[in-house]
């Protein structure tokens, strides 16, 4: 088993940008349609024409996907040397060939990998990498059980892999859209120690983190990315390790100079997405208010947010709160299907939360998606690919009857 998987086991006027945003995702699913055969339920055929009709409220998945029983089985086979690096590299092509199959066929306008290929979503950028050691941040969970990310050792900190690969292996097998997740700088932060590493200071392994954020982020949207996701979970854990909200206010600032670095048009296809952790269907930090984060949240210089809302308690609270924090360039999607939950929800139950939701937020600004992936980490098979697909489905067809309803 590699180092990274042992240490973790277990962007004119806001309005004329929002509308800028929108248009182009519109042409780019145009664009893909003319060298696909649709897939979209709500596209009707006649003889002579086809006639895509755009759903008002956007939709689209968080990112990972459970991994098939076959790809766990190579993976662990490969770490044994019981299997070829041939026969892993098989494994995650076929692996990722039917999670984009069953994607298309979800009815999903915009698509992931499913994160077939990672180890984890935070952990993808550290592959190959030999200058890490196994001991570093220990995350709890509610259940528990640990993640540990690993410790920084030397100079100087890059990449080994970045996330345009991922996409570019997800286009091979299909023209939809494709959404791109990268990890946050301020959790990567993570990594340098406590005790300063000789000859390389924390300012300078900053500087070096923000170069390599700022190209894994550039490098999907130039790879073609419909848009690109960083993956910021630590937020909400960050005022559980330091309710002063000190470390926040840090990670935002950080996360900002990797942001601040491209265009608004850029950052209007960026977005940051927020969850208090789903790992083995337990949070780590589920009993944090939402109070305390989202004013700083709205404080990134982002286009998009992606909020967790589904599992939360009282969600018109939080829903008031955004209204207050919204601004005119922004586009929030909202929750709607918790994947820690096994019960599937249904259209109609999704349908409704989205009303619930367009009752606090403009619907040109509203989209949906779920809470959290469904296997951020490699390992987790505490649901279902059978499951995670159903409720895919269910946020797609019951977006879709919100759309109806409100265009009624």
């Amino acid at each position: 088993m590699s180092l990274i998987e042992s240490s973790l086991s277990r962007r004119g006027t806001p309005k004329q940008e929002v509308a800028l945003d929108r248009r182009w995702e519109k042409r780019s699913v145009r664009s893909w349609k003319q060298g696909c055969k649709s897939i979209f339920r709500w596209m009707t055929t006649s003889q002579s024409t086809t006639t895509l009709c755009f759903m008002p409220i956007l939709t689209e998945p968080i990112g990972s996907i459970p991994r098939p029983a076959s790809l766990i089985e190579a993976i662990l086979g490969f770490h044994g040397g019981k299997t070829t690096s041939a026969a892993l590299e098989a494994a995650y092509s076929e692996a990722l060939r039917e999670t984009i199959e069953q994607f298309e066929q979800s009815g999903s306008p915009v698509i992931t990998d499913g994160e077939q290929s990672k180890s984890s979503f935070a952990t993808y950028p550290l592959s190959g990498l030999t200058n890490l050691a196994p001991d570093g941040v220990i995350i709890p969970f509610a259940d528990g059980h640990t993640r540990q990310l690993p410790r920084l050792t030397a100079a100087p900190f890059r990449y080994g892999v970045r996330a345009a690969t991922f996409l570019q292996g997800a286009r091979r097998f299909t023209c939809l859209p494709i959404k791109q997740a990268v990890i946050s700088a301020s959790a990567l932060s993570l990594l340098y120690p406590s005790e300063p590493i000789a000859g390389y200071s924390r300012e300078e392994f900053l500087a070096d983190l923000i170069n390599e954020a700022e190209a894994d982020i550039r490098g999907a949207l130039e790879a073609g990315a419909a848009s690109v996701q960083i993956d910021f979970t630590e937020a909400r854990l960050s005022l559980k390790l330091d309710p002063t909200g000190g470390l926040l206010r840090s990670f935002v600032a950080l996360n900002n100079r990797v942001l601040d670095r491209f265009s608004s048009e850029d950052r209007q296809r960026i977005g940051v997405h927020v969850c208090p952790g789903g790992d083995h269907d337990s949070t780590h930090s589920a009993d944090i208010d939402y109070a305390g984060l989202l004013p700083e949240l709205f404080g990134l210089t982002a286009g998009r947010f992606y909020l967790q809302m589904a599992s939360e308690p009282d969600k018109k609270r939080v829903l008031a709160l955004v209204r207050q924090l919204l601004k005119p360039n922004h586009t929030v999607f909202v929750g709607v299907i918790d994947p820690i939950d096994p019960k599937v929800e249904t259209a109609i139950e999704v349908r409704d939360r989205v009303l619930d939701a367009a009752s606090f937020l403009p619907v040109e600004q509203l989209g949906t998606t779920d809470d959290c992936g469904f296997a951020p980490f490699s390992d987790d098979t505490s649901t279902s690919r059978e499951i995670a697909f159903a409720k895919i489905r269910a946020r797609v067809e019951g977006t879709e009857l919100a759309a109806r309803v409100l265009g009624s």
